[in-house]
């Protein structure tokens, strides 16, 4: 079909939300519930309501955009909250892409028979209680229990987090009780990665989405002078990290390649030149295309933890903080997709993600699906995050007409 998205209107979407919490160190602080982002919730809603769409609310914050039809809804949408300190394209170009092809759908009168939807969900970044707050709740598959007793990256209870605004953990619990029945949720985001620019392609049509596994580590030793105690005799925290960081890489490099693990942060006890680790605890993820791997992983990388701490004279202890399974994209939704890219005259190529997503969890309740476009050296979550804008007019004309069909 003939029609092509507002370019200029989109691109100054983009720019002006970029503007609202920026940080001194030039990126964008945005997280879920901030001032920032209550700020970016209002200038969203105000974009949504003058495009003539029906503006939606559910009780954890997500916020919806609505063209009536009959029958299951065709939604799309990301998330407009940042990590600390991230970049102006990650999530942002999801929400605002799919409104301005619903504005175009509803401006050329284009007809649909399904209705057709735009989405913005809550904390897909995990400031608040792991990833996928927004979209967790959509699906009704969050934990109450969490809510209530964990506490949030900033070291806080989620209800202290909420009291300034009109949510509850009640109503966030609840959110998935308004939800309609979707047919199909498809998101369009940057790679994150390097490969469709290495590859010089505009397009990267995903076929699947890495399952994960997060949890915080430690190491228990003994802290001794450094100075006296021979190095037969220490009980050393962090060389057992150490240990356990090339043995872990070693065995996912080499069994299970494509899969990923690491260690991203680390908290040496007591931290003194002349004094023995004692203590380490460390960030610890996993990640794979295959539910199955991410069970051997799990019972291995476990099992091979315990093994260096008995050699070394450690305790091993870790809590589960959060897990996806993977998501494999559906045949149907990716032959529109290739369809759609030939009759664009877009190059295009199939690519795994590694990265989590919203359109994840909505997998549970929709047919997924999920369109990637370069990122400038592959750099995300970062003041450095660029795209090239004719990328992003590509992608964004794909989508609408993903839509437009997924919707006739």
């Amino acid at each position: 079909m003939d029609i092509k998205v507002n370019f200029d209107r989109l691109k100054k979407d983009i720019e002006s939300l970029s503007q609202i919490g920026r940080d001194p160190q030039g990126g964008i602080t945005r997280p879920s519930f901030s001032k920032a982002d209550l700020e970016a919730r209002d200038w969203l809603k105000g974009r949504i309501e003058s495009s003539g769409l029906a503006l939606g609310e559910d009780g954890a914050g997500n916020i919806f955009g609505r063209k009536e039809g009959k029958g299951k809804t065709i939604m799309a949408g990301s998330h407009i909250d940042t990590v600390i300190n991230g970049g102006m394209f990650d999530g942002s170009i999801g929400v605002l892409s799919a409104l301005e092809c619903l504005r175009r759908i509803k401006e050329e009168n284009i007809p649909h028979s399904k209705p057709l939807e735009v989405a913005s969900f809550t904390d897909e970044e995990g400031n608040l209680s792991g990833d996928f707050l927004g979209s967790r709740a959509f699906t009704g598959l969050l934990d109450q229990e969490i809510l209530e007793k964990g506490l949030t990256q900033f070291g806080v209870p989620l209800a202290e987090i909420l009291e300034g605004t009109n949510f509850t953990i009640q109503s966030i619990m609840e959110a998935h009780e308004q939800r309609p029945d979707i047919e199909a949720f498809i998101e369009i985001h940057i790679e994150q990665g390097p490969v469709l620019e290495t590859e010089n392609k505009t397009i990267g049509i995903v076929d699947g989405i890495a399952g994960k596994h997060y949890r915080w580590c430690s190491f228990a030793g003994k802290a001794s002078h450094a100075g006296t105690t021979p190095l037969e005799l220490r009980q050393d925290a962090f060389l057992g990290l150490a240990d356990f960081a090339l043995k872990s890489t070693q065995h996912v490099a080499t069994e299970h390649y494509g899969s990923m693990v690491t260690i991203g942060r680390v908290s040496v006890r007591p931290g003194a030149f002349s004094i023995v680790p004692g203590q380490v605890d460390f960030s610890f993820e996993f990640r794979s295309q295959s539910k199955k791997t991410l069970e051997e992983l799990k019972k291995h990388l476990f099992s091979l933890a315990e093994d260096v701490a008995s050699t070394r004279g450690l305790e091993f202890g870790s809590k589960l903080v959060d897990e996806t399974e993977p998501v494999s994209i559906p045949a149907r939704i990716q032959d529109i997709m290739k369809d759609e890219c030939e009759n664009l005259g877009y190059s295009s190529m199939t690519l795994p993600s590694g990265a989590g997503h919203d359109v994840q969890i909505l997998a549970s309740v929709a047919e997924p699906g999920m369109i990637f476009i370069p990122c400038v050296d592959g750099i995300s979550h970062s003041p450095q995050e660029m795209i090239q804008w004719e990328d992003l007019e590509k992608g964004a004309n794909l989508l609408l007409q993903v839509l437009i069909r997924l919707a006739s």
